[in-house]
């Protein structure tokens, strides 16, 4: 499984409890499709750099995980597919080198 983080822009219009559940619905997926969340980062409301569907500011939210290519996936699939989001982006993280691999290398 590789790491990986993904950047979600919620709309603003609609209440904390739809983004809370709009974020479950995404980490539950990335649990059925054999993927562990990690950290979840709330940034909270930030102005937007440009208008997205007219809107000025969106409800920022990074969260990390770990996953195969399939998990990735789903997870687009669902994001792409919820209309409380304005935008997203899922990246995948450097992988750190174990302590082993440091040791050897030196």
């Amino acid at each position: 499984m590789r790491p990986y983080e993904t950047m979600i822009v919620f709309d603003t219009a609609v209440d904390a409890q739809t983004i809370q559940i709009a974020l479950d619905r995404a980490l539950e997926t990335v649990r059925t499709h054999g993927g562990t969340p990690g950290a979840i980062d709330r940034w909270g409301k930030r102005p937007l750099a440009y208008e997205i569907n007219k809107r000025k500011e969106g409800y920022y939210v990074l969260v990390e995980f770990s996953g195969d290519s399939a998990t990735v996936v789903e997870l687009n699939r669902i994001l792409t597919l919820s209309d409380e989001v304005l935008r997203y982006k899922i990246l995948r993280r450097h992988e750190r080198p174990s302590a082993s691999r440091v040791t050897a290398q030196a």
